[in-house]
C-alpha cells in the first residue's frame, strides 16, 4: 500500500458516512494519541509498552471512573484532555486511539474511531460476540485506517521464529497442539476499594443489560457473560491466534468443552476448563483454571518428528528418536515483551500505512474460537460448526 498523504476522505464504516480528518504525519513527527479505557491493563501494561515503542504524545483521555483518567493525564505531563465519553477524544486533534475497554464496547468503539479516520490499536478479543465479526472486518476494510489487534504473539520475536520453523518442515506432520493457561485469579487481579461516587456504572454498563452496582463484576468482568467470554476469551484468544498462524487454519469444524465453576461459583463463565478444537487434519487443546497459577500458560506442537514447547519465555524444540533426550536441538529464549515490539509495528504503520502484523482477520478468528466453545459450553458441551 502506498502512503497516503492526504487523509482527508470519507470513510464508510457500518452503513454511515463520515468525514475523517487527521494530521498528515512526516516521517520524524511524534504520533498524537487518544486513550479509551485507562484500567489497569492499559496503564500498567499497554502504556508501558507503548512508552518504550517510540515517540508518542498521550493526547486525550476517556474512562468512566475519575482516578483513571486523572492518573492519565498525569502520565501525560498534565497535558491530555480528560472525558467520560469516548466519543469527545474522537473528536480531538489525535493520529490514533488505543482501546481497552470491556469487551462488549470493542466493536462499537473502534468502528466509530475508524469513521472519525483514526487508527486503532484494539485490545483483545477485538469481538464479543460471533455476529460482531463481519461488522468489525467491514469498518476496517471499508476504511483506509491502520488497525491493530492486541495478538501481540505476532510481533514477539521469539513466536516469529517458531511459527517459521514449524512452517518449515521440522516438527513433521503436526496432529495436536496442546495449549494451557493456568491463573491464581485472586491472587492475581485482586479487588481494589472503589470510589463509587467517582464512577458512571450506566456508561460503563453500555449496551449491556442494566444492574445494580457490584464490585465484583467492576473487577472481573471478563468471566461475567455480558461484558466478556472468560478464559476463552481472555487467554486462550492468545493461544489459539499463534496455531492459526502457524497452521494456516484458522476455523473449526467441531468443539468440545467439559467445564465447571468451583471455586468462583458467582460467574457466569466456568473457572476450571478441559476444551477441544477439531481443525481440518488437526485438534488442538486447552486446559486451564483460575486457582492455580504453577506453569502458567504455553503452547506444544506435537509433530511426527519432533514437538515444539512454546511459551512467553522462550520455545525449545524436541526430537523423536533421539538418544539424547534431556536436551533441544533448538532452544531460544526471549529478552523483551512482546507488546513493545507490537507497539513498535503499530507506531511503524501508521506512518507507512501498511498492514499490521495482527490484521483484523487475525483478531476476529483468533476470538470467535474462543467464541465457539464458549457455545458448545452452553450447549450440553459440543457443537459443531457452523452449528447444523
Amino acid at each position: 500500500m502506498t502512503p497516503i498523504l492526504n487523509r482527508r476522505s470519507f470513510i464508510i464504516t457500518s452503513g454511515l458516512t463520515a468525514l475523517a480528518s487527521t494530521r498528515v504525519l512526516g516521517a520524524n513527527d511524534t504520533i498524537r494519541v487518544g486513550v479509551i479505557g485507562a484500567g489497569g491493563r492499559m496503564r500498567h501494561g499497554l502504556l508501558d509498552a507503548a512508552d518504550k515503542a517510540g515517540p508518542y504524545q498521550i493526547a486525550a483521555v476517556s474512562d468512566v471512573y475519575t482516578p483513571n483518567r486523572d492518573a492519565v493525564k498525569e502520565r501525560s505531563g498534565g497535558t491530555a484532555t480528560t472525558h467520560l465519553d469516548y466519543r469527545e477524544v474522537l473528536d480531538k486533534d489525535i493520529d490514533a486511539v488505543i482501546i481497552a475497554s470491556p469487551d462488549h464496547w470493542h466493536v462499537r468503539m473502534a468502528a466509530d474511531a475508524l469513521a472519525a479516520g483514526k487508527d486503532v490499536y484494539l485490545e483483545k478479543p477485538v469481538i464479543h460476540t460471533i455476529e460482531e465479526g463481519a461488522a468489525l472486518t467491514k469498518a476496517v476494510r471499508s476504511s483506509k485506517q491502520v488497525l491493530q489487534c492486541g495478538m501481540q504473539q505476532r510481533s514477539w520475536t521469539h513466536f516469529r521464529d517458531a511459527v517459521d520453523i514449524i512452517q518449515g518442515g521440522t516438527l513433521g506432520r503436526v496432529t495436536q497442539v496442546r495449549t494451557y493457561w493456568w491463573q491464581n485469579y485472586r491472587v492475581l487481579v485482586p479487588r481494589v476499594p472503589l470510589d463509587t461516587a467517582q464512577l458512571d456504572w450506566k456508561q460503563w454498563l453500555g449496551s449491556a443489560p442494566d444492574r445494580p452496582f457490584s464490585d465484583e463484576v467492576f473487577t472481573y468482568w471478563r468471566w461475567y457473560s455480558s461484558f466478556g467470554g472468560g478464559g476463552m476469551t481472555d487467554l486462550f484468544t492468545h493461544w489459539v491466534d499463534v496455531v492459526h498462524w502457524a497452521m494456516k487454519s484458522d476455523t473449526p469444524k467441531a468443539a468440545q468443552m467439559l467445564a465447571d465453576k468451583y471455586i468462583h461459583e458467582q460467574w457466569d463463565w466456568p473457572d476450571t476448563i478441559q476444551a477441544a478444537l477439531r481443525y481440518p487434519g488437526f485438534d488442538v487443546v486447552y486446559e486451564g483454571m483460575m486457582s492455580s497459577s504453577i506453569d502458567d500458560g504455553g503452547l506444544e506442537f506435537r509433530g511426527a518428528d519432533a514437538t515444539l514447547k512454546l511459551n512467553r519465555s522462550g520455545f525449545s524444540v524436541w526430537r523423536e528418536n533421539t538418544p539424547d533426550t534431556q536436551n533441544p536441538i533448538i532452544s531460544a529464549h526471549s529478552f523483551q515483551d512482546g507488546t513493545i515490539t507490537h507497539f513498535e509495528n503499530f507506531f511503524e504503520c501508521i506512518k507507512s500505512r501498511k498492514e499490521p502484523n495482527a490484521p483484523v482477520e487475525a483478531g476476529v478468528a483468533a476470538a470467535r474460537s474462543g467464541l465457539i466453545v464458549n457455545q458448545a459450553y452452553l450447549h450440553g458441551g459440543q457443537i459443531t460448526w457452523p452449528p447444523k
